[in-house]
């Protein structure tokens, strides 16, 4: 099998990377990544002088280049490659559709052209909106309510259409919030630990009580892994964790293990279309054979130890443009 993984060097896409060379033997990809702020070869030094694996900087909108990789003969497209950070999406959402929308039409055209076996398109919970009970279904309907979920609904189902349109073999998966290593520290878990280990003050956003499901990025490399063999073409997959958790528990939660103060929460004006809550049913991957194996609590502890060990992975990212944004997104929010 012979992969081409689009955002292989971002958080989830290097887990994945790293988790497929691992599980195959036999297999070779190609990591195509643009290498944006969140995009890292640090996060892949371990498998870089790996005969099966190869990079390639690139964007994926790019339509001759991602031609000249797909005619090499690729078996199967998994694409990760996306502006993911819904903060950034409310300031720059040009730079969402483009990737996010775009650079899906582009893998898709190229796939359909030289009939690519199957193709992967990793889609969000987000593209659901928020849910008040209960747990959103794949037959449920799409209310994105902000343009990264928007540009990610939007994607997903320009894949499905591929598949209902020229049967290419699309399987798309929507998966709840991935944890774990090499995660950007913009995001809440490496954020929190990062300014916790250095008593930089967390700022949680409005009342904490948003709540999120919490799935460990090893277990969503391993269900990807799995719908590669086991997905039905033209279906969609949730990929939950089923660890829900108000933020406001998930933050005392990395204060407790560091051992670090509750004082150190500074609360900042919401975010603006803040979803409430997040859950999926993940009976339909279940009832294919599949499910997460993880303890969460422990995967969450030892995510949190991690970063705590690993400041030379991180300290060179949060520097520059990154307090730049920090500055905007959250010292400013707390003096409105």
């Amino acid at each position: 099998m012979k992969l081409l993984v689009t955002g292989g060097a971002g958080f989830i896409g290097s887990n994945f990377v790293r988790h497929y060379l691992n599980a195959h033997k036999k297999c070779s990809i190609v990591n195509l990544d643009k290498l944006t702020y969140a995009g890292n070869l640090d996060n892949l030094k371990d498998v870089q002088s790996d005969p099966r694996y190869r990079f390639i900087k690139g964007d994926i909108a790019d339509a001759s280049l991602v031609e000249s990789i797909v005619r090499e003969g690729i078996d199967a497209i998994v694409n990760f490659a996306a502006e993911t950070h819904v903060d950034r999406a409310i300031g720059h959402a040009g730079d969402f559709i483009m990737t996010d929308v775009y650079g899906a039409f582009v893998l898709l055209e190229s796939a359909r052209t030289h009939k690519v076996k199957k193709f992967i398109q990793i889609s969000t919970d987000e593209v659901y909106g928020s849910i008040e009970k209960g747990s959103f279904r794949e037959t449920d309907p799409l209310m994105p309510r902000n343009p990264y979920s928007a540009s990610k609904a939007g994607a997903d189902r320009l894949a499905y259409s591929y598949w209902a349109t020229y049967t290419l073999p699309v399987v798309i998966t929507r998966a709840s919030n991935n944890f774990g290593p090499y995660q950007y520290p913009e995001k809440v878990i490496p954020l929190f630990v990062t300014n916790a280990v250095r008593d930089i003050p967390l700022p949680l956003y409005g009342d904490g009580m948003n709540i999120r499901d919490w799935l460990y990025v090893g277990d969503h490399c391993a269900a990807i892994s799995f719908l590669i063999e086991a997905g039905v073409d033209g279906e969609v997959y949730n990929i939950g964790g089923g660890n829900e958790m108000p933020n406001v528990e998930l933050t005392h939660f990395i204060l407790d293990h560091l051992k670090k103060p509750r004082t150190l929460i500074t609360q900042v004006k919401d975010r603006q279309g803040h979803d409430r809550r997040y859950s999926l049913n993940c009976d339909k991957l279940k009832k294919l054979g599949w499910r997460s194996r993880g303890d969460f609590h422990q995967a969450l502890r030892e995510t949190i130890d991690w970063y705590a060990r690993n400041e030379w992975w991180w300290d060179k990212l949060k520097s520059g443009e990154y307090w730049e944004y920090y500055r905007k997104q959250y010292v400013e929010r707390e003096r409105e």
